[in-house]
C-alpha cells in the first residue's frame, strides 16, 4: 500500500467555534496520538483527506509544521446528512510495527444454483499486520457453495505477514436457502368472509 502525503498545521484553538471556522476554510480538525506522546491537534486539508480516506486503512505520511509522521486513521466522524468530514483521529505508527485493523472481505464466484442467499456476518475481517503493509482487502471464493455451508475465518487466505485478530472458528460468511412465503391458512380466510 502506498503512502499518501498530506500537509497539516497544528492548531491552538479548540471547541465548536474553532472547528466550524476551520471547516468553513475547507479544513478538517483532527488529533494525532499514540506511542505515549502528547496528542497533537491539527487541521488537515479537507479535500485531500477525503480522497485519501476512500482507501480503507490508508497509510498517511503527515507533515505537521515540518515534522513528518506516519499515521493511520483510527476514527472518522462524518456529518450524518451531508457526509462531509467533521473530525478525524489519527494513530501514530512506525515502520515494522504491527497494528490491528479491519480489512474488507470481498467475494468472487457464484453460489450453487437453487436460489441460495449469501449472508455476510463480518463485512471486515480483523487482522494484525505490519503498518506499512496493510492489505486493501481479502478475497473469498464462494463458487459452488450450497445452503448450510459457511466460511470460517481460518478458511480465508491472508497475505504474508498478516495474521487473524479474531478466533479461527468465527463465521465470516454463510449460505442460507431461500425461504418461500407460507400460504395463508384456508380456515382463516373463510372466517374473515363470514
Amino acid at each position: 500500500m502506498a503512502e499518501v502525503k498530506i500537509s497539516a498545521k497544528s492548531r491552538t484553538e479548540f471547541g465548536k467555534g474553532a472547528a466550524r471556522r476551520a471547516r468553513r476554510e475547507g479544513l478538517v480538525p483532527g488529533v494525532v496520538y499514540g506511542h505515549g506522546t502528547e496528542p497533537v491537534h491539527v487541521n488537515l486539508p479537507g479535500h485531500d483527506l477525503m480522497l485519501a480516506l476512500k482507501t480503507a486503512n490508508v497509510l498517511l505520511s503527515l507533515d505537521v509544521d515540518g515534522k513528518k509522521e506516519l499515521v493511520i486513521p483510527k476514527a472518522v466522524q462524518r456529518d450524518a446528512i451531508k457526509g462531509f468530514l467533521k473530525h478525524v483521529d489519527l494513530l501514530l505508527v512506525k515502520r515494522g510495527e504491527k497494528v490491528t485493523v479491519e480489512v474488507p472481505v470481498h467475494t468472487e464466484g457464484e453460489l450453487a444454483p437453487g436460489g441460495n442467499l449469501l449472508e455476510h456476518l463480518l463485512n471486515a475481517l480483523p487482522v494484525e499486520t505490519e503498518a506499512t503493509h496493510i492489505p486493501e482487502s481479502v478475497t473469498v471464493s464462494i463458487a459452488g457453495l450450497d445452503a448450510g455451508h459457511s466460511v470460517l475465518a481460518k478458511d480465508i487466505t491472508l497475505p504474508a505477514g498478516t495474521t487473524l485478530a479474531v478466533e479461527e472458528d468465527t463465521v465470516v460468511l454463510q449460505v442460507v436457502g431461500a425461504q418461500a412465503e407460507a400460504p395463508a391458512a384456508e380456515g382463516a380466510a373463510e372466517g374473515e368472509e363470514a
